[in-house]
């Protein structure tokens, strides 16, 4: 396979991955803050730094709240992780491969960009946003149901799934890591060497499960409530629930392992492997969390990196608009 053709699908299914985790995030922060007291509300700026999009958003807007945060992680142009610009950027790598990627898929991914960009007063609206979001996952979903259904197991298959799973491994730690960091202010007392916390921890350790659409098999793993180390340990190295770190990086094994010249990739992914497994989930619960992501994004870039070397050599023809991480 040509490298070009191999990036262009790559980074398509980045991009698909992309979009769906963006409009899932914002439709989980919206059903979170009705749970939660005014008062006590984080708001919208979390959302900027999860997607990576601080310096562009502040230099364009005045305030995180709302209306800005939800306009520019949905519909912007300018923001190049953007729903509409993630879309647009899947639609035009799909194009130029559309004799190996399933017809089905093509058209079903060129009605979401067109539905996506007729469609932003509804995006903007709170009544209507709803049904919006529903849609772009649902679409998202269907997409990546009719590759997996109708597309043969070859070089270009393994592209797009080492695509997908990178990109969204890539989300489970940034999910993870600013979302613990800005949970609310925990009253942490030592009670018979406990550690009693605020009454809504819990909601917020759920928001995070729900962000990843985590939360019932969790609750079919775990039977009690929602703890920080319980959901640490589900989302990071459980190898059965197909959004947790660690299934997301051996699916990205399997694919490389069917790949020629994939000595130094592999290298890298088990470096990554063993370094999630060693995670101490109780002590990240509590501290330490964000470094911890930072080793893990970090290894995740050298692991793109290393499929970039090896397979696309360097081709800059597929529409890659934003960084890895």
């Amino acid at each position: 396979m040509l490298s070009r053709v191999a990036s262009n699908i790559y980074w398509m299914a980045r991009y698909i991955e992309r979009a769906e985790n963006t409009a899932r995030l914002i439709n989980v922060n919206t059903h979170l803050l009705l749970d939660l007291p005014k008062k006590m509300t984080f708001g919208w700026e979390p959302l900027i730094a999860i997607t990576g999009s601080e310096e562009g958003f502040w230099r364009k807007e005045q305030a995180a709240d709302e209306y800005n945060v939800t306009r520019y992680l949905l519909v912007d142009e300018e923001n190049p992780s953007s729903v509409l610009s993630a879309l647009s950027a899947a639609r035009e790598n799909m194009r130029t491969t559309r004799d190996i990627v399933p017809s089905g898929a093509w058209e079903q991914l060129n009605d979401l960009h067109l539905y996506v960009k007729h469609n932003v007063n509804s995006a903007l609206n709170k009544r209507t946003r709803y049904d919006f979001l529903k849609h772009v996952i649902e679409s998202s979903q269907l997409i990546s149901g009719l590759v997996a259904g109708t597309m043969s197991r070859g070089e270009g298959y393994n592209f797009m799934r080492m695509g997908s799973y990178l990109e969204r491994a890539d989300m489970t730690t940034r999910i993870l890591d600013v979302r613990s960091a800005n949970l609310l202010p925990k009253q942490v007392q030592e009670e018979e060497g406990a550690l009693s916390l605020s009454p809504f921890d819990n909601i917020q350790w759920m928001s995070v499960l729900k962000s990843l659409s985590g939360y019932q098999m969790y609750r079919h793993h775990v039977r009690s409530r929602v703890r920080g180390p319980d959901v640490l340990r589900f989302l990071l190295q459980d190898t059965e629930f197909p959004r947790a770190f660690s299934f997301c990086l051996g699916t990205v094994e399997r694919c490389l392992s069917s790949l020629p010249k994939n000595d130094a990739p592999l290298r890298q992914v088990a470096r990554v492997n063993r370094l999630v497994q060693s995670g101490d989930v109780y002590k990240l619960a509590y501290t330490g969390l964000h470094d911890f992501m930072d080793e893990l994004q970090l290894g995740l870039i050298n692991v793109h990196s290393q499929i970039e070397t090896a397979y696309f050599g360097g081709d800059q023809s597929a529409v890659t608009q934003t960084q890895v991480a």
